[in-house]
């Protein structure tokens, strides 16, 4: 059996989503553009650089859906996705995943930005397994928290070991391979058999020129 895993941003999104997201509602007049557009593009500098602290960096962006329920945030959803996401993910990386479906790998999905930012993006993917940030319900409205281990860095590796197990495997039964472009990834790519660093940082390209990886560059 065949395991594929794919990080979204930066990988098959050219964009990372949690920023997006956040210049997306700026646009939209719900945050406030002096105030917020320096502490997002400090955060993203600082998790491109490996130096961002995960449970910082994850609440910071999942603050943002506080006070509102799902289906408060859906129309702004799905007009995130048609009009920021789906511009962003070029035909290699359709292709890409596409190549994996179709010899019936087991294709996931897994993303340090939150499940309710990237479900529909693995949905226009046709990706059916999505492992993401959880985010906390209080009611019916997001508290602005995240909920249980956050997928990011070790995380990721805590997370597919879980879901596996729930699903009756464990990473051992598969010829596994993942996808990344992040030194933040560095510790799911150590855990499978076969990493390809996809357009990487230069602290993963040092890393995969060292273990002999895989480099890919994807047209954007």
């Amino acid at each position: 059996m065949k395991l594929t895993l794919f990080d979204l941003d930066h990988t098959l999104l050219n964009g990372d989503s949690d920023v997006l997201w956040c210049d997306f509602l700026i646009e939209q007049g719900l945050l406030e553009r002096e105030s917020f557009a320096a502490r997002n593009a400090d955060m993203d500098a600082r998790y491109r650089a490996g130096t961002v602290g995960v449970e910082e960096f994850a609440n910071f962006y999942v603050g943002t859906l506080a006070g509102r329920t799902r289906a408060q945030w859906e129309p702004l959803r799905q007009q995130f996705l048609a009009s920021v996401i789906v511009p962003r993910i070029g035909k290699d990386a359709i292709h890409l995943v596409k190549h994996h479906l179709d010899a019936s790998d087991l294709v996931v999905l897994t993303t340090a930005t939150n499940r309710f930012i990237t479900e529909l993006t693995a949905g226009y993917l046709e990706i059916d397994h999505l492992i993401a940030t959880e985010v906390e319900i209080e009611g019916a409205h997001f508290t602005g928290r995240t909920e249980g281990t956050l997928n990011m860095r070790e995380g990721k590796v805590v997370r597919l070991h879980t879901w596996l197990a729930d699903i009756g495997y464990a990473l051992s039964d598969f010829d596994s391979h993942a996808y990344s472009d992040s030194i933040n990834d560095l510790p799911l790519l150590q855990a499978v058999q076969r990493a390809v660093a996809v357009d990487p940082d230069a602290r993963l390209r040092a890393e995969a020129d060292a273990r002999g990886w895989q480099v890919l560059q994807l047209q954007r």
